[in-house]
């Protein structure tokens, strides 16, 4: 079953190389590694699978195509840059309750585990920018975790989480991917390492060929 179709993406920076020049691929449901290192165009990738402007292409998800319903497309997607600063004068417990919205319910159970794992309720009344870099990470991602949208795009989610984290994270991941919503959910993980703690159903290698 393919839950994002991507055909014909093209998109360069004014220096070349093109981080994609007619890319066409079909992704799943299940984990996703976008591999490649530092400064490859991950990140920006995935702001375009999140439907951030391209210089060509055709995206579709959930039966939900970019271009005729662009608003309908964004619902089904999940995806916080991680080092955004759009956050920092509300709450982490605002913040979540915000991104919670989505096209399909959150689920609640899920999240208040996650957070416990992460250890994230004691600090989840205070402003974000009281937060570490790693806290700000946990809340995002205990969202994304929850948010039962179709698309979840996961940009170094590791980064600058304690090791217990971590394992935390692989846990939580593997717990949604088993499930029977993350069973019709997409999780694509931008990473420059490999990802040995969970089964990878494909790989995407960066520089696209």
């Amino acid at each position: 079953m393919s839950l994002l179709q991507i055909d014909d993406l093209a998109f360069a920076y004014p220096d070349p190389p093109p981080i994609a020049e007619g890319w066409t691929a079909r992704i799943g449901p299940g984990l996703t590694l976008l591999h490649g290192d530092t400064g490859s165009g991950k990140s920006t990738l995935l702001r375009l699978l999140a439907g951030a402007p391209a210089d060509r292409g055709d995206l579709t998800l959930d039966g939900v195509r970019l271009a005729d319903d662009a608003e309908a497309y964004s619902s089904r997607v999940f995806f916080i840059e991680p080092w955004t600063d759009a956050w920092e004068q509300v709450t982490a417990r605002a913040c979540i309750d915000a991104l919670a919205v989505g096209e399909r319910p959150f689920d609640e159970a899920r999240w208040q585990a996650i957070l416990a794992g992460f250890g994230l309720p004691p600090h989840l009344d205070k402003p974000m920018y009281m937060l570490s870099t790693g806290s700000k990470r946990k809340v995002f991602l205990a969202a994304a975790l929850a948010s039962g949208r179709p698309l979840l795009l996961l940009d170094e989610p590791t980064g600058a989480l304690d090791a217990g984290s971590i394992r935390c994270l692989w846990a939580a991941l593997a717990d949604l991917l088993a499930s029977p919503s993350g069973q019709r959910q997409a999780v694509v993980v931008a990473s420059s390492d490999r990802i040995d703690a969970l089964p990878v159903a494909a790989c995407i290698e960066l520089p696209l060929a």
